[in-house]
């Protein structure tokens, strides 16, 4: 895979943190390649560096060394405000609690990203996509753990996002309701294009994924690529 497909790449990424007298690492040298309109599923045990890496990518959270890079330019160099601009024109977040405000309907969650979004989709083309284009006008409290979720995917892809990082965004869900809401992240995947990696311990997406990565300890134990993988085999719509 040639640098030219890459995305997203971290380079000997690290990150310590100190606590008193104890130094946990999180990182201890990964090297990650995010390509072109991939799928990728990172899987871990807690602990083992997943969310810390997710962060580092996303420009939440800077490395203690080693090198980030978006499209080919050194996220390192960055000021705090840039940092600031490349989260907001070119990545797009779902965690797993869906911090949507209770005072704004579905419609309006969404249009707070739009509304600053260099090249933004329609709110309501957002929600359609999630399959909530009847759920436009219902506040928070009105809709289900899993549509609350997917008015927290509708905002994250309404702004066209080059990369889509999701760090275990059906950990707050039923087993059902989880599968459904990771159908949809895989439906935005197929149908933008956008590259995305899916923290998730749910083993349907992973079967999905174009490549499951393994991360222990801080480090990269393998990755597996899915050479078998097919339209027909992700879930239907």
């Amino acid at each position: 895979m040639t640098e030219a497909t890459s995305v997203l790449q971290g380079r000997e990424l690290t990150k310590s943190y100190h606590m008193g007298d104890v130094t946990v690492h999180a990182l201890r040298g990964v090297d990650l390649s995010l390509r072109e309109g991939e799928l990728v599923v990172l899987l871990g045990a807690s602990g083992s560096g997943k969310s810390t890496l997710l962060n580092i990518l996303g420009g939440l959270d800077l490395p203690t060394s080693g090198e980030v890079s978006y499209r080919g330019t050194d996220l390192s160099t960055f000021s705090d405000s840039q940092l600031t601009n490349y989260r907001r024109e070119h990545v797009g977040f779902i965690f797993q609690f869906y911090n949507l405000i209770p005072s704004l309907t579905a419609e309006e969650n969404v249009a707070l990203v739009t509304d600053i979004a260099a090249n933004p989709m329609p709110p309501r083309e957002a929600l359609e996509r999630v399959g909530l284009d009847e759920r436009l006008d219902h506040f928070p409290t009105q809709l289900s753990g899993g549509e609350q979720q997917r008015v927290a995917i509708a905002r994250a892809i309404a702004k066209q996002p080059d990369v889509l990082l999701c760090d275990e965004p059906t950990g707050a869900l039923d087993v059902k309701t989880g599968v459904t809401v990771l159908e949809v992240i895989c439906r935005a995947n197929r149908e933008l294009r956008t590259t995305t990696a899916v923290i998730t311990h749910n083993a349907v997406i992973a079967e999905m994924a174009d490549r499951v990565i393994h991360l222990s300890g801080g480090q990269i134990t393998s990755i597996t690529e899915n050479a078998t993988k097919v339209e027909a085999a992700k879930l239907a719509w």
